[in-house]
């Protein structure tokens, strides 16, 4: 099955998107990325759940990726910017390519925090929330890590912005490089006791309180940044929600270790995939049931 790319306008620079198009398709997932995270290395995972049966569409947030300008320096993007109008530009995008198909969609840390604070999140009938969590650097396991975590968003980064006008996360194990106003709201908000939650800007507690979608929850047991403390602190506050929480050993799924990124190496095929393959495709028939019905 051959993907097609394709660019999605957002204004001066266009989220570019790939789409795995199943004739028969009982749904359509969105997948949104974690931070500096692109979407090739999720591929794997969205070719093989075409195979099970759902349209997919992946894409990359503005700075990244394929999305990244000529340069990044002087780009003016947020954090915020990627969960507000990113994840929106892409939901509805897929929502309008697949007319009358249940939507759904399932997010990677930061992407998992798209769906509890996006307004579109009202236009999908289930999602999942891989790894997402509230990521103050005080819950962080692990002394060593938590120390890492701090120095590099606290003070190298900081500094780093400043000199080069963007975040160089390649060259420092981060990942990918990110805009300056990514890399520095992400960082503000790893300082802060209860994370975004403690930001007033964001209006974070009262946004995830309006979902009320089913949400299939996943934390990995050798997770150091979403373990069950940061998980809990995100998943409190989406009360309204009917929530499904799963914390996994990576022995009992067959597989030596998770931690942040593990879920989505092709080992993890054959128990993890396959429970949020199957998982989707309840809700979706579901969806299809009660649209059927009038409701």
């Amino acid at each position: 099955m051959n993907p097609e790319h394709l660019s999605i306008p957002a204004g001066r620079i266009p989220i570019e998107a790939t789409c795995w198009s199943v004739p028969g398709a009982a749904a359509t997932v969105v997948l949104h990325p974690a931070t500096a995270v692109t979407q090739t290395y999720y591929e794997p995972f969205a070719a093989w759940m075409a195979g099970q049966g759902f349209n997919v569409v992946t894409y990359d947030y503005r700075g990244i990726g394929r999305s990244r300008p000529h340069s990044l320096r002087g780009m003016r993007v947020t954090m915020s910017d990627w969960m507000d109008k990113d994840v929106a530009i892409a939901t509805r995008w897929a929502e309008a390519r697949f007319p009358g198909l249940p939507l759904l969609a399932l997010g990677h840390s930061v992407g998992g925090h798209a769906i509890g604070l996006s307004p579109e999140t009202a236009r999908l009938r289930a999602a999942v929330l891989v790894a997402s969590h509230a990521g103050a650097s005080r819950t962080v396991r692990g002394f060593g890590e938590r120390l890492r975590v701090r120095f590099m968003l606290r003070v190298l980064a900081p500094v780093l912005c400043a000199l080069f006008g963007y975040m160089p996360g390649r060259r420092f194990g981060l990942g990918e490089d990110l805009p300056r106003g990514v890399m520095l709201q992400w960082a503000s908000w790893t300082a802060l006791p209860r994370y975004f939650f403690d930001d007033p800007k964001v209006d974070a507690a009262r946004r995830m309180a309006r979902v009320t979608i089913p949400l299939l929850v996943l934390g990995f047991d050798d997770d150091p940044w979403a373990n069950p403390q940061a998980v809990d602190m995100l998943v409190s506050h989406l009360a309204g929600a009917r929530i499904e929480r799963r914390n996994i050993d990576p022995r009992a799924a067959g597989v030596p270790a998770l931690g942040h990124m593990g879920f989505f190496r092709r080992r993890c095929e054959p128990v993890l995939w396959k429970q949020v393959a199957n998982w989707l495709h309840v809700h979706a028939q579901q969806a299809e049931v009660a649209r059927h019905a009038g409701g």
